[in-house]
């Protein structure tokens, strides 16, 4: 674990409000304990494959050659992929009868719904993503601001939602579940964590 992981992001918050100065500070605090992280694990840089795309990576960097280099060497494995890829299947002794499942738009931009639904299908027996699922347009703290925007996002899969009732309600992504809580009345939480709690 990179050491002050708690003081770290990835800095999409401070560039995306266009604080360059804070996002070039940040990105370049974060690349270094990645870095110093990696080298204590004994990462094997040159045998590292290319890394997929990642919200850094789409947008311009705030560093220089080398350290352009470094982050290129690095590479990033959601936490859904790496349960779905490395230790999946499991025994599930607490399955959940059934799961409403939210994908999110990072797991689309990120090709990973499929590892999503592997790991959504090791906790419950009938797993539903919504046919009208869509962003909750929650967008970092924009919901928080602007709550009327993510209500009417979620409108028709809330309403697609609370036709039932689940025995769990899930999605991978903080704000999104905070979304999805607030649009369905229904307790989002994140996937890994029923995971736990049915491999517990």
């Amino acid at each position: 674990m990179p050491e002050g992981l708690g003081d770290l992001c990835c800095g999409i918050p401070w560039q995306s409000k266009g604080y360059t100065a804070g996002h070039r500070t940040m990105a370049a605090r974060t690349l270094e304990a990645l870095w110093q992280a990696a080298d204590r694990a004994g990462c094997p840089w040159s045998a590292t494959p290319p890394r997929a795309p990642t919200a850094w990576s789409n947008s311009p960097t705030p560093w220089g050659e080398p350290d352009r280099a470094r982050f290129a060497s690095l590479r990033f494995v959601d936490s859904v992929v790496f349960i779905a890829e490395h230790l999946l299947p499991a025994p599930t002794p607490r399955r959940l009868g059934s799961l409403a499942l939210h994908p999110t738009c990072s797991t689309v931009h990120l090709g990973i719904d499929d590892a999503l639904r592997i790991v959504a299908a090791a906790v419950g027996d009938e797993v539903t993503a919504p046919d009208s699922w869509g962003c909750c347009a929650f967008a970092g703290d924009r919901g928080l601001l602007h709550p009327e925007i993510t209500a009417a996002a979620t409108a028709a899969q809330a309403a697609e939602i609370t036709e039932r009732t689940y025995d769990a309600y899930a999605s991978c992504n903080r704000t999104c579940e905070t979304g999805m809580t607030r649009a369905t009345g229904r307790p989002y939480r994140h996937l890994l964590e029923l995971l736990d709690e049915a491999t517990a």
